[in-house]
């Protein structure tokens, strides 16, 4: 048998398996409402379907491996129209997704063995990629008395290399404000710690906007995608900012590792940054989503939740409920024909007593969901 290797040795992503269970039922015929998972309904802006289809009869082939000049110019004119901030097009990098971001920009900071800090809860697949490149992922158990948000005291004595952190979060939807993320880059800093921030909801909140750690510092990473608040997961195109020193790092991995973004997936993000009316449309229904799950999931018996100020998901705790959240999810979901995501996939220690609902999808689906957990909770007594 041929030896495999350790670094393959990864936990699953658990809301891809809760996907593939829920397809199946489906093909049995039942209907699911899905809650699972983080994507959006709707689709790709029209603006951008439309630019695709215009360029179809033209070649499609490979761009710089840094991305077109003219989208790297687009995603630096968003900082400039989002945030103030002026910022250089050559230190923008299109990417293949953000999760091409997140391997880029581990590989560029980091050594093997580096021990890199993971405020938990938070998006699994950190630790899993920090594993595969034979990093050291670093739990960094964040409290509800600080809404489940890190904070610098965690980075003490902890010997951390690295910190990663996402603002709105997934799975709590929790926003950190200016001055406690930048409370966290100068503790950073001070550690010798270097910071990566995870923008990918940016866009996606229900009251002040998020702040950019570019408003703060530029001797950072920052990592963004065009999946949630742009409605365009299944086309896979993300970017990352990088200090002007990093950028040929970054470009010989990105050739060596990718060659380039998918030409297709750029011509359409491309278009899609100047669909701000749509684009707002989408969030006024995930506001009118979060407003119906702060309202049913109560009623349903589900009280004990995170304040969700971005993103588009609730994380509830269900400890009175249960102690073994893979089970009671797929119990709601045979039951109710609800998919939801255990919190084990962004919790290893804690998660076995939470849950994450979406409402990323229509609000019919949303509607319809309530109601479905509601009658099972009821029933389950």
């Amino acid at each position: 048998m041929m030896r495999v290797s350790r670094r393959g040795d990864v936990d699953p992503f658990i809301v891809m398996d809760v996907m593939e269970q829920a397809r199946a039922l489906e093909a049995s015929g039942q209907r699911v409402i899905h809650m699972e998972v983080g994507q959006p309904s709707t689709p790709a802006p029209a603006a951008a379907r439309r630019a695709l289809a215009a360029a179809l009869d033209k070649p499609l082939g490979y761009t710089v491996a840094l991305g077109m000049p003219e989208l790297r110019a687009g995603i630096a004119a968003l900082y400039k129209r989002w945030y103030g901030v002026d910022l250089d097009p050559a230190r923008v990098v299109v990417t293949t997704g953000s999760s091409t971001g997140f391997l880029l920009s581990f590989i560029t900071l980091f050594d093997a063995g580096d021990r890199v800090g993971l405020p938990e809860p938070g998006y699994p697949s950190y630790r899993q990629i920090m594993k595969s490149l034979s990093l050291t992922p670093v739990s960094l158990a964040a409290d509800e008395a600080d809404r489940l948000q890190p904070v610098p005291r965690l980075l003490k004595g902890q010997d951390l290399k690295g910190l990663i952190v996402a603002s709105p979060n997934n799975p709590t939807g929790g926003v950190l404000t200016r001055a406690e993320l930048a409370a966290l880059i100068e503790a950073a800093r001070a550690e010798g710690i270097n910071f990566i921030s995870d923008e990918i909801y940016h866009g996606l909140t229900y009251g002040d906007r998020a702040t950019s750690a570019l408003e703060i510092a530029d001797d950072l990473h920052v990592i963004n995608s065009f999946s949630k608040y742009f409605s365009m997961t299944g086309w896979r195109l993300g970017w990352m900012v990088v200090p002007e020193d990093q950028i040929r790092a970054v470009e010989r991995l990105a050739q060596n590792l990718f060659i380039c973004p998918p030409h297709a997936s750029q011509i359409a993000g491309l278009a899609a940054l100047d669909c701000v009316e749509e684009l707002e449309a989408n969030r006024a229904v995930y506001a009118r989503n979060r407003a119906l799950m702060l309202e049913g999931l109560p009623k349903a018996g589900f009280t004990r939740i995170s304040p969700p100020d971005g993103a588009f998901y609730i994380y509830a705790d269900v400890s009175e409920f249960t102690d073994n959240s893979l089970a009671f999810a797929a119990e709601i979901l045979n039951r109710a024909g609800v998919a939801v995501t255990p919190g084990l996939d962004f919790d290893p220690l804690r998660g076995a007593r939470t849950l994450r609902f979406s409402y990323a999808r229509a609000t019919a689906d949303i509607e319809e969901g309530l109601a479905r957990l509601k009658a099972f909770m009821e029933a389950r007594g």
